[in-house]
């Protein structure tokens, strides 16, 4: 089985060649210096799948739970994630809110509309912009998103005590790198912006 706390060395190119073309290349080369650079190379193929799929089993189970709760109300996984920035996010417009979950127009308006009807979120006009669509959580919509958010906060805190010392930093470094170069300063602002829930309670039931 292959070692998964090896580290991955300083300075390597996280794009490696194929295996196939690595093992030819190390069969060519003689011992010794030429050895060491290669195995200063990124990570092997067979061990960053590895990495893949742990993350899909970790990515199964932090799931898992929310999936649960939103069954017994009818709801997907698309209703939690817009709940969530919505929640998280108070007075988010529409527009925005389409960037972040890179999903059609057709298939929020499904999701919203059903959140809308069913008293989790109130949209209103945006008062600089009348044309603007602005969404707010209800009490209901608060209750609902902090009870799925629970088990995931107390997984990850679980985890985080497990992994030790300097995990913290260390996630949220290996997260911000997974999100596209060009993607992570938007992100950073979305996750600094205020979340303020004054508007949301007039559609409150």
């Amino acid at each position: 089985m292959t070692d998964l706390n090896e580290p991955l060395a300083a300075g390597e190119n996280p794009r490696a060649e194929p295996l196939r073309g690595k093992a030819k290349a190390v069969r060519a080369k003689p011992r010794g210096n030429g050895g060491a650079a290669t195995r200063k190379r990124a990570l092997p193929e067979a061990k960053l799948l590895e990495f893949a799929e742990l993350l899909f089993f970790a990515y199964r189970d932090f799931t898992r739970d929310p999936d649960a709760i939103l069954a017994d109300f009818g709801f997907g996984r698309a209703h939690h994630r817009v709940l969530h920035f919505v929640n998280r996010h108070s007075g988010l417009r529409v527009a925005d809110l389409l960037d972040i979950l890179t999903i059609t127009k057709q298939s929020l308006s499904r999701v919203l509309k059903q959140l809308i009807d069913q008293g989790y979120i109130v949209q209103q006009a945006g008062s600089a912009d009348r044309r603007e669509r602005l969404l707010f959580p209800t009490e209901r919509g608060r209750a609902l998103a902090e009870r799925l958010a629970a088990p995931q906060i107390a997984r990850l805190a679980e985890a985080l005590k497990a992994a030790g010392p300097g995990s913290e930093a260390v996630l949220r470094r290996f997260l911000e790198s997974m999100v596209n170069a060009e993607e992570r300063p938007k992100v950073s602002s979305i996750m600094a912006s205020p979340v303020p829930h004054e508007a949301g309670s007039k559609g409150d039931g």
